[in-house]
């Protein structure tokens, strides 16, 4: 299996966090790719001869289709030769690529072949005569131009800086110190973020949190479990483990267990 990053465009960097290919040649291979909380939707393409599944939903995905945020987990699930493509989006960008409700997307994906304003089937109809996975980047981001060229949704300073602030910190913040520094009430805060991310900022903060105890973990060994907790901003060792099994479905130990198998 072959996986790679590429450059983001420069036209495409206030959206695309990065872009990544992954692509399987093996004709009995089995491939679960599984989805975590991690704060990023994103955009991804993908060509299999036996199709692409969301589970546990048992959903047959597109060909080109948008990714909502993940709360529980899901997985994709493949059999055989695949290539894919994935721009991850920073949180906010799907409202302002579509310009649709967010919450509509969360742990689930929309056909972008069913959008019509913008001609996708087009550009998947080029990708299709493409034999490189390498070669997707360029006509991928150019449908990505069209989509915001098409919507233009302007862009909220505010809750944008509220997602940096967040990030920033790894979800380590009150709630109340980003509404202090974006100068919104708590109300208009929580409307404005459901509204361009599709949660709370409260629960856009817990995920970072998590994905930043994921990342931990994952360098780190398993005697460190209370360390990474600790260090992560959680109480305790009982509530990392909670938040951890609740958007992995499975301990920090049984995840670690997995990973290195």
């Amino acid at each position: 299996m072959r996986e790679l990053e590429y450059k983001v465009p420069e036209a495409l960097r206030a959206y695309v966090q990065n872009i990544m290919v992954m692509e399987s040649s093996d004709p009995d291979g089995h491939t679960n790719i599984p989805f975590y909380a991690d704060g990023y939707p994103g955009i991804m393409h993908q060509q299999s001869q036996s199709g692409c599944y969301l589970f546990p939903r048992n959903k047959k995905l597109s060909e080109l289709f948008l990714y909502g945020q993940t709360i529980e987990p899901i997985s994709l699930n493949i059999k055989g030769p695949f290539k894919f493509i994935v721009f991850q989006l920073y949180p906010f960008a799907s409202k302002y690529l579509l310009g649709i409700n967010p919450k509509e997307l969360n742990d689930d994906c929309f056909d972008l072949l069913q959008i019509k304003n913008v001609d996708s089937n087009s550009y998947v109809r080029q990708l299709r005569t493409m034999p490189s996975v390498d070669t997707w980047v360029a006509p991928l981001c150019k449908l990505m131009q069209d989509l915001i060229a098409y919507h233009k949704v302007p862009t909220d300073d505010q809750i944008q800086k509220a997602i940096s602030l967040i990030l920033q910190q790894k979800g380590q913040l009150r709630i109340a110190e980003v509404r202090e520094q974006v100068y919104l009430t708590e109300r208009t805060l929580e409307r404005k973020f459901i509204d361009q991310v599709g949660l709370t900022p409260k629960q856009f903060a817990k995920i970072i949190q998590f994905k930043s105890s994921m990342k931990q973990l994952s360098e780190d060994t398993y005697g460190q479990l209370l360390d990474v907790g600790l260090d992560s901003g959680f109480a305790d060792q009982s509530h990392f483990i909670r938040s951890f099994k609740k958007y992995t479905g499975q301990t920090p130990r049984d995840f670690l267990k997995q990973a290195t198998a």
